[in-house]
């Protein structure tokens, strides 16, 4: 089968949450390129239409019921699943306060289980499926004033995992994307000490761009990563090694 025929997305739908700037719209483009409908889901107050040529739908990941009731809108060839939606709320151990903690866990984490929960059962019913959770080099080494945040990604490998396990039978692969520093518009904006200091941990001397996140996610998306489940691919320019 030729490269192109491995990447043609065409007649199939996809959701990518957080999906209207950085590294979500970026696999969002990439999967419209290759012929895929795209879903955004967000909480931007904005129109369906408000991101051409994506539709847009306003949700809050953290509400299982409001996730149910967006994905029971989508079309029935809705089998692509990219869970990028993320916040920060930043702060050491011992100062970190309750809700910050929980804002982290349930956006990063519960948001996710709630997305694979209520599309899977259409992925098994068609007998094909692809989910992508974008995780984090910091949930596989921890971080400084991260706790929450490395926490949730940490829990998203174990999720990716056992996601994987249960739904393999049923033709659906599972996979993590692990960025490190990724130069988003919003990366642009840190202070120079900390880009600095990732570009010191990194190994090629450049740190990588959200169309290099989305070209890792596009791969496990297509046909050609068919075999690949249960895995985590690091896209960080060598930062955690």
């Amino acid at each position: 089968m030729s490269l192109d025929a491995l990447y043609d997305l065409s007649g199939k739908a996809a959701v990518v949450t957080g999906g209207t700037r950085g590294i979500g719209r970026a696999v969002a483009e990439a999967l419209h390129a290759q012929g895929a409908e795209v879903h955004l889901f967000d909480v931007v107050d904005a129109a369906p239409d408000a991101f051409p040529p994506f539709t847009y739908h306003r949700v809050d990941i953290r509400d299982a019921e409001a996730v149910r009731n967006a994905v029971d809108r989508l079309p029935v060839h809705t089998t692509l699943l990219v869970n990028n939606a993320g916040i920060t709320r930043d702060r050491s151990l011992v100062k970190m306060a309750d809700d910050e903690w929980q804002s982290v866990i349930d956006v990063n984490l519960s948001g996710a289980f709630h997305l694979i929960r209520a599309l899977a059962p259409r992925m098994r019913e068609r007998g094909h499926g692809r989910i992508v959770n974008i995780t984090s080099i910091n949930g596989l080494r921890g971080k400084f004033g991260q706790a929450n945040y490395t926490a949730a990604k940490a829990g998203l490998i174990g999720l990716t995992k056992t996601a994987a396990r249960e739904l393999g039978p049923k033709g659906i692969t599972v996979n993590a994307v692990a960025p490190g520093m990724v130069m988003t518009e919003m990366a642009q904006q840190l202070p120079p000490a900390f880009i600095d200091k990732a570009q010191g941990e990194a190994l090629i001397p450049e740190l990588a761009r959200p169309e290099d996140i989305a070209q890792c996610v596009l791969f496990l998306l297509s046909d050609a990563a068919r075999m690949i489940t249960g895995e985590v691919i690091r896209v960080d320019a060598g930062q955690y090694l």
